[in-house]
């Protein structure tokens, strides 16, 4: 077998792993918008529905990889993939920002949500893994829309810290504040993320060798770029 049929079994085995990744990152998500979605909806809580609203563009952003795979050629929608992942982005921080801002103008009753809770520490204990896989998948394909979407899990976890910070202040001490604070938060990471998405930055930017089959990384001293498992 020579290297190059070598060179693209391997970047086979690793599309298929980027499509189990995404398809792992849809179904958890989906079943996380739904519940933090319900269950902000009944606390009053803008953080907890804006934290199931992101775990939607999650879906959307997992959607978009595996729409991308599905292409003989993946590489030849990155840059349409990197897009549209950022106008997802974009659309969570609009909303997110609007309410979070009319709750500090005009108050916010959020009560106390023991689901959202449990909802935030079980992200914050799943999402880690699924979002290092997917950035090692996306390091060793060169591909920025694979590791953009891992970075987009990565803040899933974030913005559970964050959730979590918010929904213990206002059950503990009653600082209903804290929730549209803690959206904000959100809002904010959302757009840093979409700009970042728009501009094609972060790790494995697009190459011409990539458009072409060839991995965007070899030539690169970025050491985001390394194909190197051992890295993280």
């Amino acid at each position: 077998m020579t290297d190059s049929t070598t060179a693209a079994s391997d970047r086979g085995a690793l599309g298929r792993r980027a499509k189990l990744l995404a398809s792992v990152s849809v179904t958890y998500n989906i079943i996380e918008g739904i519940i933090a979605i319900t269950a902000g909806v009944a606390a009053g809580s803008i953080a907890l529905v804006g934290f199931g609203l992101d775990s939607f563009v999650e879906v959307s952003s997992g959607l978009i990889i595996l729409w991308q795979f599905s292409h003989k050629i993946p590489e030849q929608r990155e840059q349409q993939a990197l897009r549209l992942l950022a106008y997802s982005f974009f659309a969570l921080a609009a909303y997110v920002g609007f309410e979070s801002l009319r709750g500090l103008v005009w108050g916010t009753d959020a009560e106390p949500s023991r689901v959202g809770i449990g909802l935030a520490i079980a992200s914050l204990i799943i999402m880690p893994f699924i979002s290092f896989a997917q950035r090692r998948t996306g390091r060793a394909l060169g591909s920025n829309a694979v590791y953009a979407d891992g970075t987009q899990t990565l803040l899933c976890t974030y913005l559970s810290a964050v959730l979590l910070v918010g929904l213990v202040l206002n059950a503990t001490l009653g600082w209903s504040w804290a929730d549209p604070i803690a959206g904000l938060v959100i809002a904010a990471v959302a757009v840093r993320e979409g700009i970042e998405a728009w501009r094609g930055e972060g790790c494995c930017a697009p190459s011409a060798g990539t458009l072409s089959g060839e991995h965007g990384c070899g030539d690169s001293d970025d050491p985001c770029c390394s194909t190197d498992p051992d890295q993280s």
